[in-house]
Protein backbone atom coordinates (compact mmCIF):
# COMPACT_ATOMS: atom_id res chain seq x y z
CA UNK A 1 0.00 0.00 0.00
CA UNK A 2 1.74 3.14 -1.27
CA UNK A 3 1.13 6.47 0.43
CA UNK A 4 0.62 9.41 -1.96
CA UNK A 5 1.75 12.64 -0.29
CA UNK A 6 0.66 14.76 -3.27
CA UNK A 7 -2.93 13.60 -2.83
CA UNK A 8 -2.77 14.30 0.90
CA UNK A 9 -1.38 17.80 0.30
CA UNK A 10 -4.02 18.39 -2.38
CA UNK A 11 -6.96 17.25 -0.26
CA UNK A 12 -5.90 19.73 2.41
CA UNK A 13 -7.08 22.43 0.00
CA UNK A 14 -10.64 21.06 -0.10
CA UNK A 15 -11.87 22.89 3.04
CA UNK A 16 -10.63 26.18 1.57
CA UNK A 17 -12.19 25.55 -1.85
CA UNK A 18 -15.48 24.30 -0.45
CA UNK A 19 -15.60 27.21 1.98
CA UNK A 20 -14.97 29.70 -0.82
CA UNK A 21 -18.13 28.46 -2.55
CA UNK A 22 -20.28 27.55 0.48
CA UNK A 23 -19.76 30.78 2.40
CA UNK A 24 -19.93 33.03 -0.68
CA UNK A 25 -22.54 35.77 -0.19
CA UNK A 26 -24.59 34.40 -3.10
CA UNK A 27 -24.70 30.90 -1.60
CA UNK A 28 -24.89 30.77 2.24
CA UNK A 29 -22.53 33.61 3.21
CA UNK A 30 -25.12 36.26 4.04
CA UNK A 31 -27.37 33.79 5.84
CA UNK A 32 -24.39 32.48 7.81
CA UNK A 33 -23.30 36.01 8.81
CA UNK A 34 -26.80 36.79 10.11
CA UNK A 35 -27.02 33.45 11.97
CA UNK A 36 -23.56 34.00 13.47
CA UNK A 37 -24.28 37.62 14.38
CA UNK A 38 -21.39 38.91 12.23
CA UNK A 39 -21.09 41.88 9.90
CA UNK A 40 -18.90 42.40 6.85
CA UNK A 41 -16.98 45.07 8.76
CA UNK A 42 -16.09 42.56 11.47
CA UNK A 43 -14.95 40.02 8.90
CA UNK A 44 -12.91 42.54 6.90
CA UNK A 45 -10.69 43.28 9.90
CA UNK A 46 -9.15 39.79 9.82
CA UNK A 47 -5.71 38.62 8.71
CA UNK A 48 -6.76 36.36 5.84
CA UNK A 49 -3.24 35.03 5.23
CA UNK A 50 -3.17 33.59 8.75
CA UNK A 51 -6.73 32.25 8.44
CA UNK A 52 -6.04 30.58 5.09
CA UNK A 53 -2.66 29.23 6.24
CA UNK A 54 -4.05 27.71 9.42
CA UNK A 55 -7.06 26.36 7.53
CA UNK A 56 -4.66 24.59 5.17
CA UNK A 57 -2.66 23.09 8.07
CA UNK A 58 -5.86 21.95 9.78
CA UNK A 59 -7.11 20.59 6.44
CA UNK A 60 -3.90 18.58 6.20
CA UNK A 61 -4.55 17.07 9.63
CA UNK A 62 -8.14 16.36 8.66
CA UNK A 63 -7.14 14.69 5.40
CA UNK A 64 -4.62 12.50 7.22
CA UNK A 65 -7.26 11.55 9.80
CA UNK A 66 -9.72 10.58 7.06
CA UNK A 67 -7.39 7.92 5.64
CA UNK A 68 -8.07 5.27 8.30
CA UNK A 69 -11.77 6.13 8.22
CA UNK A 70 -12.16 5.51 4.50
CA UNK A 71 -9.42 2.97 3.66
CA UNK A 72 -10.31 -0.36 5.23
CA UNK A 73 -6.97 -1.91 4.33
CA UNK A 74 -5.28 0.35 6.91
CA UNK A 75 -7.12 -1.58 9.61
CA UNK A 76 -5.57 -4.79 8.37
CA UNK A 77 -2.15 -3.21 8.73
CA UNK A 78 -2.97 -2.03 12.26
CA UNK A 79 -3.96 -5.59 13.21
CA UNK A 80 -0.65 -7.05 12.09
CA UNK A 81 1.93 -4.29 12.63
CA UNK A 82 3.00 -5.52 16.09
CA UNK A 83 3.36 -9.14 15.01
CA UNK A 84 6.95 -10.42 14.91
CA UNK A 85 8.32 -10.23 11.37
CA UNK A 86 5.74 -7.76 10.07
CA UNK A 87 8.32 -5.64 8.23
CA UNK A 88 9.98 -8.68 6.66
CA UNK A 89 8.23 -9.71 3.41
CA UNK A 90 9.69 -13.23 3.81
CA UNK A 91 8.19 -13.83 7.27
CA UNK A 92 4.91 -15.64 7.76
CA UNK A 93 3.04 -12.46 8.74
CA UNK A 94 4.75 -10.52 5.93
CA UNK A 95 3.58 -13.08 3.35
CA UNK A 96 0.08 -13.14 4.88
CA UNK A 97 -0.15 -9.35 4.70
CA UNK A 98 1.12 -9.27 1.10
CA UNK A 99 -1.31 -12.04 0.07
CA UNK A 100 -4.27 -10.29 1.69
CA UNK A 101 -3.39 -6.99 0.00
CA UNK A 102 -2.95 -8.72 -3.34
CA UNK A 103 -6.37 -10.36 -3.07
CA UNK A 104 -8.33 -7.64 -1.28
CA UNK A 105 -6.21 -4.49 -1.53
CA UNK A 106 -8.50 -2.81 -4.05
CA UNK A 107 -11.81 -3.63 -2.37
CA UNK A 108 -13.84 -0.57 -1.42
CA UNK A 109 -11.21 1.80 -2.86
CA UNK A 110 -13.46 4.15 -4.82
CA UNK A 111 -14.48 7.79 -4.67
CA UNK A 112 -18.07 6.73 -4.00
CA UNK A 113 -17.12 4.58 -1.02
CA UNK A 114 -14.89 7.29 0.47
CA UNK A 115 -17.57 9.93 -0.03
CA UNK A 116 -20.03 7.70 1.85
CA UNK A 117 -17.66 7.41 4.80
CA UNK A 118 -16.91 11.14 4.66
CA UNK A 119 -20.63 11.87 4.86
CA UNK A 120 -21.02 9.45 7.76
CA UNK A 121 -18.10 11.16 9.55
CA UNK A 122 -19.73 14.55 9.04
CA UNK A 123 -23.09 13.40 10.39
CA UNK A 124 -21.75 11.38 13.34
CA UNK A 125 -18.72 13.51 14.32
CA UNK A 126 -18.97 17.02 12.87
CA UNK A 127 -22.70 17.52 13.50
CA UNK A 128 -22.57 16.59 17.20
CA UNK A 129 -19.46 18.73 17.80
CA UNK A 130 -20.91 21.70 15.92
CA UNK A 131 -24.31 21.21 17.51
CA UNK A 132 -22.97 21.11 21.06
CA UNK A 133 -20.81 24.20 20.50
CA UNK A 134 -23.70 26.05 18.84
CA UNK A 135 -26.07 25.23 21.68
CA UNK A 136 -23.71 26.69 24.26
CA UNK A 137 -23.05 29.71 22.02
CA UNK A 138 -26.84 30.18 21.81
CA UNK A 139 -26.84 29.81 18.01
CA UNK A 140 -29.91 28.55 16.18
CA UNK A 141 -30.71 25.65 13.93
CA UNK A 142 -29.92 27.62 10.77
CA UNK A 143 -26.36 28.19 12.01
CA UNK A 144 -25.95 24.47 12.73
CA UNK A 145 -27.47 23.47 9.38
CA UNK A 146 -25.20 25.79 7.36
CA UNK A 147 -22.04 24.53 9.03
CA UNK A 148 -23.13 20.90 8.96
CA UNK A 149 -23.91 21.15 5.27
CA UNK A 150 -20.44 22.57 4.66
CA UNK A 151 -18.81 19.69 6.54
CA UNK A 152 -20.93 17.04 4.79
CA UNK A 153 -19.78 18.33 1.40
CA UNK A 154 -16.18 18.90 2.53
CA UNK A 155 -15.70 15.54 4.25
CA UNK A 156 -17.46 13.68 1.43
CA UNK A 157 -15.02 15.22 -1.05
CA UNK A 158 -11.98 14.58 1.14
CA UNK A 159 -13.11 11.02 1.87
CA UNK A 160 -13.77 10.33 -1.80
CA UNK A 161 -10.38 11.59 -3.00
CA UNK A 162 -8.46 9.96 -0.15
CA UNK A 163 -10.16 6.60 -0.64
CA UNK A 164 -9.77 6.55 -4.42
CA UNK A 165 -6.27 7.99 -4.80
CA UNK A 166 -4.30 7.89 -1.54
Amino acid sequence: MEFNWIILLGTALIPLLTGFVWYHPKVFGNTWMRAAGLTEEQLNGSNMAVIFGLTYVLGLLLSAAMAPLVIHQMHLMSLLVDEPGFGDPQSEVGRLFADLLEKYGHNFRSFKHGALHGTIAALFFALPVLGINALFERKGGKYIAIHTGYWVVTLALIGGVVCAYL
